[in-house]
């Protein structure tokens, strides 16, 4: 199994072929070294000594006795790859029956396994006859679609040696033959591609019978079966391996057959037919049939010529017995003995589509049945049918056209110079609005309703909420005018209007269709406007004041171009960057709207819930006032106002927008500056215990009495090693002693509390690991003034210190490891146990045991 050498193969002979035959006799190669591709040389023998036939590597290899056949090609090596080359030999002969011998030149580094290899050929004479029907030349049959017919050859071989026939009935449709059916030299029928079918159906038959004959049967003839038919016999030999092969071949051509082809045509291609006239279809049958025959009919009707028939819609039918299925508009007739005649009556605008004509043939047999022999479906035949369209034309005007804003608009859209209308005919709207672009802009046209069959009003997505709130009203004044009504005309809705008429046509199951549409010049709705303007004064009354003061500002407002204006008023407050409640910086306080509802914005200060008042002094004229100011409320403040004109429907309609110059309050003060750091004597603790942080409080500059001082302390942390994330609040405690915890998700718990003025402490009873991180408070002084009211300072930010919470190792495996002791002691002594009685009452046994003498063993050297 484990030696490797080349090994030379040939067929295993005798290899028996026929005389004036091609004959290839294969060589390959294997398991050798060297180079990929080999060589190989091939000698002849009869008897004993062997002659050089050909080689691949050596042009002198050749002997003289077959130099002139290898130089005519009659005898060549055929190379199939780089290991493998195949003898060739055209025409076999007589001389050529001997050993025939394989040789490859050796490339291997040691010489090991077959270099040659022997196979012997035996050629005998030509034994096989094949020839057509009592043998005659090839006949010529014309048949028609359905018909049946059947061809015979006959094969014979006179072999000496056993050899089996393959025969094959094969047709030409164009250049190539092909199969129809076989028997095999196995005994086997096999048919050809795309016969498989018909032979399963038994339409298609080889039967042998006498003198050698084969004969081949086809029922059912159609179009395919048209060409010429030959008999294909091979002749077969097995082989020395068992495996068969093939030796000869030979061909005769029997018949040519021609099928006439049945097909169903209408007469007519493309039909176009006006509505309410007929539609007159002819179907005709081609066939050259002349026996007795039936046929039977069917129309049918599809809206897409891509649709089966299994989609398609029945019109009419006719069966082989002339019966005509029952229609009220449609007749169908019998013109003659192959066309049919079909009759659409008052043809309706849905009667637009395709129309097929399938036929089928029936055929008498012997025994009184009919037999279908053939069935065929027309192309579609395409009819267009054109819908009577009324003549009319519309007109639009305008009879109501704005001056101003909130005026009224009305269009009329009138049906004039109608013709052609009758009953059955309705006419709809639908009314579109056009924006006026200047410059290059695209126009874009937008519905703003419409009108279906039923004179059913669909709103466009511009004016549906208008018209549900009676802005725009659309309406039919008469059976020729449509109408358009704008209550209240905004400059929105200043551009072109045109309307469109469509016209209705009512079919034979009472459904309307649009036939028609025709539309309106446009009509221009605009008048010529002034721009609106607003200005805004602002005005401070007290030019100095102090904190704890009143401030005091008013609104002065004019305009221009604005009918009847009324005035919302917003105060707004622009605070330094500083101010953490609002970093962006402007603060909305409180607004009055344009009627006199006054509102507060974004003043949370629940202290001071009436602190800020904004009333109306004059109809353009507003003041604000902001009790007792704290340091905080320094700023620059500004009145925001919108002018409001009455719109349609007693709403107010916003016109422009204005803003006021600022008016600044800044506090001069000298008071002290405060300072605020975290302390903690343990930054680093470990699980369980308590961490002490201390927030402590530093002033500077003026000294102030504890009692006028007061202090808003917030505890946060930012659980990572870095500032990298935001900032939890832990708890707080305000200037009036009330402690606010946030919610906790661990087990360790909080406490805040004021020890001193200056001081509070945080205290973590219990800490865990997601304790730790940097922690700082926020302060928030409050001073009280002179006149004694407290004012509120800028919060102060202390420095963050970082709290580490660390495991203790021991405590923590001490009562694992104890627990882990004990069970392996006791797991321990209870094994010994067991051993002992298992040795001491289980397992006892006596054993006698021959006393051996001791003894020195010997050296190593005496071995």
């Amino acid at each position: 199994a484990f030696c490797r050498g080349r090994i030379v193969r040939v067929p295993k002979g005798p290899l028996i072929r026929v005389i004036g035959t091609e004959v290839v006799v294969p060589c390959s190669v294997s398991d050798y070294d060297g180079p990929s591709e080999q060589n190989f040389d091939w000698e002849f023998s009869r008897e004993t000594d062997f002659m050089r036939i050909v080689s691949t590597w050596d042009p002198t290899f050749t002997s003289e006795e077959y130099q002139k056949r290898v130089g005519s090609g009659d005898i060549k090596l055929r190379r199939s790859s780089n290991d493998a080359v195949e003898l060739v030999i055209t025409n076999i002969q007589p001389t050529d029956q001997g050993r025939y011998k394989c040789s490859t030149p050796s490339t291997d580094a040691t010489v090991q396994g077959n270099y040659d290899a022997e196979v012997q050929v035996k050629v005998i004479s030509d034994g096989l006859l094949v020839s057509g029907s009592k043998g005659r030349s090839s006949m010529s049959l014309r048949l028609s679609e359905g018909d049946s017919f059947k061809l015979r050859c006959s094969a014979i071989t006179t072999s000496p040696e056993h050899t089996h026939l393959h025969v094959t009935w094969q047709i030409k449709s164009g250049l190539t033959w092909r199969d129809i059916l076989s028997l095999t030299h196995e005994g086997k029928f096999h048919p050809g591609p795309g016969y498989e079918e018909r032979y399963r159906n038994g339409d298609i038959r080889l039967d042998t019978g006498a003198n050698d004959t084969y004969r081949l049967s086809v029922s059912q003839a159609s179009s395919v079966d048209g060409g010429a038919y030959r008999c294909l016999v091979s002749e077969w030999v097995r082989g020395a391996d068992t495996s068969w092969q093939k030796i000869q071949e030979k061909s005769v051509e029997i018949a040519t057959v021609a099928i006439q082809r049945t097909d169903v045509v209408i007469s007519t291609s493309n039909v176009s037919v006006t509505e309410r006239d007929s539609l007159d279809l002819t179907c005709n049958i081609t066939t050259d049939r002349s026996g007795i025959f039936q046929a039977e009919v069917m129309w049918y009707f599809s809206a897409s010529p891509d649709d089966t028939l299994s989609d398609a819609q029945v019109l009419l039918s006719v069966d082989r017995d002339s019966v005509v299925s029952d229609s009220t508009l449609i007749s169908l007739s019998h013109v003659d003995r192959n066309s049919y005649r079909l009759l659409v009556r008052d043809v309706d605008v849905e009667d637009s589509g395709y129309y097929y004509c399938q036929a089928a043939v029936w055929v008498p047999l012997h025994n009184g049945s009919w037999h279908k022999v053939v069935e065929r479906t027309s192309a579609p035949v395409s009819v267009l049918v054109t819908p009577l369209e009324p003549d009319y034309e519309v007109f639009l005007n305008a009879s109501k056209t704005p001056k101003f804003s909130d005026d009224p608009t009305e269009l009329n859209c009138r049906i004039v110079n109608a013709q052609d209308t009758e009953a059955n005919i309705r006419f709809t709207v639908s009314w579109y609005y056009r924006k006026r672009l200047y410059g290059d802009d695209v126009v874009t046209e937008e519905l703003l309703a419409t009108m279906d069959a039923d004179w059913t009003l669909l709103l466009g997505d511009r004016s549906r909420e208008r018209t549900q709130n009676g802005e725009i009203i659309f309406s039919k004044k008469a059976t020729d005018t449509f109408s358009l009504r704008i209550q209240w005309t905004s400059e929105s809705d200043r551009g072109d209007y045109f309307c469109v008429i469509s016209a209705w046509s009512r079919h034979r199951n009472n459904s309307w269709v649009k036939s028609k549409d025709v539309t309106s010049t446009s009509v221009s709705i605009f008048w010529a406007t002034q721009d609106y303007t607003l200005t805004v004064e602002a005005v401070r009354l007290k030019p100095f004041f102090v904190a704890g003061h009143t401030f005091e500002m008013t609104c002065k407002v004019s305009s221009k171009n604005i009918k009847t204006p009324r005035y919302s008023v917003l105060i707004t407050a622009e605070k330094p960057r500083r101010d953490q409640s609002n970093p962006n910086g402007t603060t909305r306080i409180i607004s009055l709207n344009q009627d006199s509802v006054v509102r507060l914005e974004d003043w949370t200060d629940q202290t001071r819930v009436d602190g800020v008042v904004l009333e109306k002094v004059q109809e353009n004229e507003f003041r604000y006032r902001m009790y007792q100011t704290q340091i905080s409320d320094a700023g620059l403040y500004r009145c925001v106002v919108t002018a409001w004109s009455p719109g349609g429907g007693g709403m107010w309609r916003e016109a422009v927008n204005g803003l006021s110059n600022p008016i600044q309050i800044d506090f001069q003060t000298s008071g002290p500056v405060f300072n605020v750091s975290v302390h903690s004597d343990n930054p680093t603790i470990y699980q369980g215990e308590l961490a002490d942080l201390l927030c402590i409080v530093t002033t500077e500059g003026m000294a102030l009495e504890p009692d006028d001082m007061s202090f808003d302390v917030s505890w946060f942390a930012v659980r990572s090693f870095a500032l990298d994330r935001e900032p939890v609040l832990l708890a707080s405690l305000d200037r009036r002693g009330i402690v606010t915890q946030s919610r906790r998700n661990g087990s360790s718990d909080l406490s805040l509390e004021r020890i001193s003025p200056l001081e509070f402490r945080l205290r973590v009873h219990g800490c865990e690991d997601q304790d730790f991180g940097n922690h700082y408070c926020v302060v928030t002084p409050w001073v009280r003034s002179s006149t004694g009211v407290w004012q509120r300072e800028p919060d102060v930010k202390a420095q963050p210190i970082f709290l580490s919470v660390k495991m203790d190792v021991l405590n923590a495996f001490k009562y694992p490891l104890l627990i882990g002791i004990g069970l392996a002691t006791v797991i321990g002594l209870l094994s010994c146990l067991i051993g002992y009685c298992s040795s001491r009452w289980c397992c006892k046994k006596e054993v006698q045991e021959t006393r051996r003498e001791r003894r020195r063993l010997m050296s190593m050297e005496m071995d």
